[in-house]
């Protein structure tokens, strides 16, 4: 909190309120002048009705009529004394009532306020802080970045610009520092020194700026900046970035891989050091309508099923799950064991037809990059020609998405999936809603901006959806972490924790890890190796670490639950 003197002093040497005192003193200079004035005409007038009165009468009479007090006890007698207390009775109101408030308030009262407003947004960090993350723009990347923060302890800062912006994330929670986000000074008031990482994620330019002067006052810091344009790349590593993450570029592959494409293989997703995670389609095959259990993939594969998904709902996967026609399988494995599974079940084929991508974009053409990567084929309605016309000759459609007669020219009766890529996340919702209705069967994967759209996105129908925010912030967050995050799709996360000391000398099996926060154990790590799919058996031992799998609220239930050992 500080002083009354250090906000005077912060008052007195604001810009504005030195011109504000200056009006305020001449108004009041201004004032002296007419209460002056009309106690020299109120003598003069009083000696022609020869009345005498002292000259600190004069003041008294004048500032009594003037005030509207009126106190009545010296007063004219003549008709040119009385129109002389009019006028100054009249100039009374109109300076006093009026004026005097209108400019106190304006001059002197808001600005002082506004000053008090300002000390309360800091402009530099308290204390000894270090180990901190520096954020310079508050968007829905980095809001999704900082509940992450939060989740874990992370101390950070967002760098704000305006006063009243700061002010408005104060007042909400969040930690703000006032300052321009290309000034070096804000930087070294935010302890750049001795900050974990720096997180930009402006335009391209902004973001380039803020890495050549950060990289000038911390030579090692990490700096992990976004980029919307791929020439931008380059750019922001000879300006100093440690990390360029391609949202665009990153969320079309995201789109691509979780297209299953009209076969029943296992698509790998991502890697965890020696662990694959992959999905597959369970329709067509053998395994519908059967127990995870009786599929036999355990003792056959060696491979695991950590989770399901029914039309965009992850549930965690126990031997008496019943796979049906709908389901989605989350497997977990070795390289070896996911090629096992795709010797088993490469003969069940479901769709030949092309994938329908939704929007010519970055994703979109991303997206379809990936596909052409992949072998997969695929269609791209876009209204813009000059997009594509040259990178994706013989797969694009030219139209409206919303148009009926372009969705079937694309192939929408036959097309075992669509990708809605679009920006927009009211169109992605409505474009969700009008494929469903047209293809009840079809898999619909889309992508949001904000986090809050995703759920908004599952009930209009859409099978998977990834939100750049929450891309975006798992990326960010594992870079600080060193790796130790994984992101499997929205709201589904691999992460590594140290084995509780309490489950120490435990079989997992009696650990109740799952039936208390339901996180599945998908791997060990011990000794630099990670072991996949550990037996219900296994006992668990000291300088272990788990590979968990789980929701946000499964992870936040662990770590109330084990992770402050």
């Amino acid at each position: 909190m500080k002083t009354l003197t250090s906000q005077l002093l912060a008052f007195v040497d604001n810009r504005v309120s030195q011109k504000n005192i200056r009006l305020l003193r001449a108004y009041l200079l201004i004032f002296a002048a007419m209460v002056t004035a009309y106690s020299l005409i109120f003598h003069v007038l009083m000696e022609m009705e020869d009345q005498h009165h002292s000259y600190v009468t004069g003041f008294y009479w004048t500032l009594t009529v003037m005030s509207t007090l009126g106190f009545g006890d010296i007063t004219f007698h003549s008709d040119l004394g009385r129109l002389f207390s009019m006028v100054v009775l009249m100039s009374g109101m109109v300076f006093l009532l009026v004026v005097l408030p209108f400019t106190f308030i304006e001059f002197f009262y808001a600005p002082w306020m506004r000053v008090q407003e300002e000390n309360r947004a800091p402009r530099t960090l308290k204390g000894d802080i270090r180990g901190h993350v520096i954020i310079t723009h508050y968007d829905p990347v980095t809001m999704a970045l900082i509940r992450k923060l939060e989740q874990y302890r992370h101390k950070y800062v967002v760098i704000v610009k305006e006063v009243d912006d700061a002010l408005k994330l104060h007042d909400e929670g969040v930690k703000v520092l006032v300052g321009a986000p290309d000034f070096p000074e804000v930087y070294q008031a935010g302890r750049a020194d001795t900050a974990a990482m720096l997180v930009t994620t402006g335009s391209d330019q902004m973001n380039t700026n803020v890495t050549f002067t950060v990289r000038e006052l911390a030579k090692t810091l990490p700096i992990v900046a976004t980029a919307s344009d791929e020439d931008s790349v380059d750019v922001l590593q000879f300006s100093g970035a440690s990390r360029v993450i391609q949202l665009g570029r990153l969320m079309g592959q995201w789109l691509a891989r979780r297209t299953i494409g009209g076969d029943a293989m296992a698509h790998k997703i991502g890697e965890f050091d020696q662990l694959q995670i992959a999905e597959a389609m369970a329709a067509g095959t053998p395994m519908v309508d059967k127990t995870i259990g009786e599929s036999g993939l355990r003792g056959n594969v060696g491979i695991s099923v950590a989770g399901v998904w029914e039309r965009g709902q992850f549930r965690a996967a126990t031997s008496r799950t019943v796979v049906t026609d709908k389901t989605v399988l989350v497997l977990a494995g070795t390289a070896e064991q996911l090629a096992m599974y795709d010797q088993l079940f490469c003969i069940y084929h479901r769709a030949s037809a092309p994938v329908i991508i939704i929007g010519g974009g970055r994703v979109g053409r991303a997206t379809g990059r990936e596909f052409k990567d992949r072998g997969v084929d695929f269609r791209i309605v876009e209204r813009k020609d000059e997009r594509l016309r040259e990178e994706f000759e013989g797969h694009y459609v030219m139209g409206n998405a919303a148009d009926i007669k372009t969705l079937e020219k694309a192939g929408i009766r036959e097309a075992p999936a669509i990708i809605i890529t679009s920006h927009d996340d009211e169109m992605n919702v409505y474009l969700t809603i009008y494929c469903r209705k047209l293809r009840p069967d079809i898999e619909i994967i889309s992508r949001s901006t904000e986090e809050r759209i995703v759920e908004t996105l599952h009930r209009a129908g859409a099978d998977f959806v990834m939100s750049y925010a929450s891309m975006g912030a798992n990326i960010m967050y594992n870079k600080l972490r060193g790796g130790d995050r994984l992101m499997v799709a929205e709201g589904l996360d691999l992460f590594r924790v140290e084995t509780p000391k309490r489950l120490v000398g435990k079989p997992i099996k009696a650990s109740n890890i799952r039936e208390e926060t339901g996180c599945n154990i998908v791997a060990i790590g011990k000794a630099g190796t990670l072991q996949p799919n550990p037996l219900p058996d296994y006992v668990l031992e000291a300088d272990e670490t788990m590979v968990l799998m789980g929701t946000p609220e499964n992870e936040a239930s662990f770590l109330n639950r084990w992770g402050n050992e």
